[in-house]
């Protein structure tokens, strides 16, 4: 941008011509950003935000890694774009570089331009590969916008484009503090909800079910991490019935919870990986599926019938070559594990303490959230399920307060998500933490006991 170019000028630009997803078009006020580097971007008018969203959990490096940039611009250099069945150097590296990092014989990669795609893809491999039709996905998920991935989608934002025609069928995955089988232990509510997933496959036909595709951590959801058990329950339901699992880490991985994959926590290898966003914090938009050596024979000699013009584009498989590689030499996976584990963590644990709107704090490493309520005693949500409007004010009056400290918050329906990038430094972690603290005062006077 040129020196001279204004705030007012960019958003007067992006309101005449700009559409924007997810929003009612003359409602919204977008915020005009000049720039942004590691932990903070700033506007025209030289407010710094500490960035606890990494924008759409997606810049697990932080913004403008000095590696990644100069990775981009030296490919440009070399070679910008190469149709997807060529070999290309930086491709085929990014692919090995993803494999090496998969669990099990998740081996062979297909590549797309987000999670979205990578979530179609991988459920079209997972029906051609049975022969079966059926999905099953958990209510509280997101899996992306596109025919697909909305029907997917277990949120209310499926609900506008939602055929019930699609081949898809919900059910209730675990959350303790919300069980819907009134469970009181983790232990309970993970045999409560393998028996309800069972019943659901009888019911349904097992014969009939494809896929069971599940975040491994629900991201936008609200970060419910899985009780010990779950997963592996599930991979035993999938192969009693010869079911293909997925799991979808498209926000949950690289690096995001401490750990590579999201999987590794719990020590189950899926069918199928989707992934996007953290594998090259999105400075080029990449994603795609990690497959499985059975599903990959499948299509030995058999075409595989899909693919995209910028399936594995050169500027982003360098993008995520440079990002996997920094990631690796600078300790960063292991940089998030510790952040949650000695900061976040405690720190959200002590704010909790001393929030009545605080009825729960869960997460691990830079993947966390808040449960925000009106009564800790009910837990009834500070704001309803899905709630537009005056409803949302409570939620609304929270954010601002944040955005009015410096503090960028990701806030859902009730919850704000602390999920800053994986490189955040401990200082970072701890200034964000005392603005959100601070920031809580707005919500506890909407609760019961303000």
């Amino acid at each position: 941008m040129t020196p001279h170019v204004t705030g007012a000028a960019v958003k007067a630009a992006d309101r005449a011509h700009v559409f924007h997803s997810w929003s009612a078009q003359a409602l919204i006020d977008p915020l005009a950003i000049a720039g942004a580097e590691g932990s903070y971007f700033w506007d025209y008018d030289g407010n710094r935000y500490l960035d606890f969203s990494s924008q759409l959990v997606n810049t697990n490096i932080g913004h403008q890694h000095p590696k990644v940039v100069a990775a981009i611009q030296e490919q440009a250099a070399r070679l910008c774009t190469l149709a997807p069945g060529f070999a290309v150097d930086v491709r085929s590296e990014a692919a090995r570089l993803i494999a090496e990092r998969t669990p099990g014989d998740l081996d062979k990669v297909f590549f797309t331009n987000g999670g979205a795609e990578a979530v179609e893809n991988a459920v079209r491999m997972a029906r051609l590969h049975t022969g079966r039709q059926k999905v099953l996905s958990t209510y509280r998920s997101y899996h992306g916008a596109t025919a697909a991935a909305i029907n997917l989608t277990g949120d209310p934002r499926r609900w506008p484009s939602d055929t019930a025609a699609a081949g898809v069928v919900h059910f209730w995955g675990p959350f303790l503090y919300r069980s819907p089988f009134h469970a009181t232990t983790e232990a309970e509510e993970c045999e409560r909800a393998l028996t309800h997933l069972a019943d659901t496959i009888a019911f349904e036909g097992p014969g009939t079910i494809a896929a069971i595709i599940l975040e491994t951590v629900p991201g936008t959801a609200g970060i419910m991490t899985p009780p010990p058990g779950y997963l592996a329950g599930v991979r035993e339901l999938c192969d009693r019935y010869g079911i293909v699992f997925v799991l979808d880490e498209v926000m949950s991985g690289f690096g995001r919870t401490g750990k590579w994959f999201a999987a590794e926590h719990w020590d189950v290898t899926p069918d199928l990986i989707t992934f996007a966003k953290g594998v090259n914090s999105g400075y080029v938009p990449l994603g795609g599926v990690a497959i499985s050596g059975a599903i990959a024979e499948t299509f030995a000699t058999r075409p595989y019938p899909g693919g995209l013009t910028y399936s594995g584009h050169p500027l982003a498989c360098a993008a995520a070559v440079a990002t996997i590689n920094a990631m690796e030499d600078e300790g960063i996976v292991q940089n998030a594990a510790r952040i949650g584990e000695d900061v976040i963590g405690p720190g959200l644990a002590e704010i909790a303490e001393r929030h009545p709107s605080v009825g729960e704090v869960r997460g691990l490493g830079t993947f966390w959230a808040l449960e925000l309520v009106r009564d800790e005693g009910t837990r009834e949500p500070l704001v309803p399920y899905n709630a537009a409007g005056a409803d949302n004010g409570p939620m609304a009056e929270f954010a601002a307060a944040c955005k009015a400290s410096g503090l960028w918050p990701f806030v859902n329906m009730n919850r704000t998500h602390v999920v800053p990038p994986c490189t955040v430094t401990e200082a970072e972690a701890k200034e964000g933490l005392a603005l959100l603290d601070a920031a809580l005062d707005v919500a506890d006077r909407h609760t019961t006991a303000g």
